[in-house]
């Protein structure tokens, strides 16, 4: 198995557009779940400090998850675009 954990410290104004994104059923995993050996993804938060969040991803293997990204590219580098700013001091 091979596990992608990030680490995220979400502007107050987008912490709801931000979970709904990166919920376990959100923009990332319906596009992660396009390419098979994608295996889910789970959204953390803190709570101690609200607006820091995990999220895991996990997929069968590493080659699974280089294949999503040669296969899906533009449109994970569009979602990406549209999470800019979401996050940060």
């Amino acid at each position: 198995m091979y596990i992608i954990v990030w680490e995220y410290q979400v502007r107050p104004k987008h912490l709801p557009d931000f979970e709904k994104i990166y919920a376990n059923d959100g923009a990332w995993a319906k596009l992660f779940n396009k390419n098979e050996g994608y295996l889910g993804t789970e959204l953390l938060r803190d709570e101690t400090d609200t607006h820091r969040f995990l999220t895991i991803d996990r997929w069968v293997s590493v080659d699974a998850f280089n294949e999503f990204k040669t296969n899906w590219q533009t449109e994970y580098d569009a979602l990406d675009a549209q999470c800019e700013g979401m996050t940060g001091q």
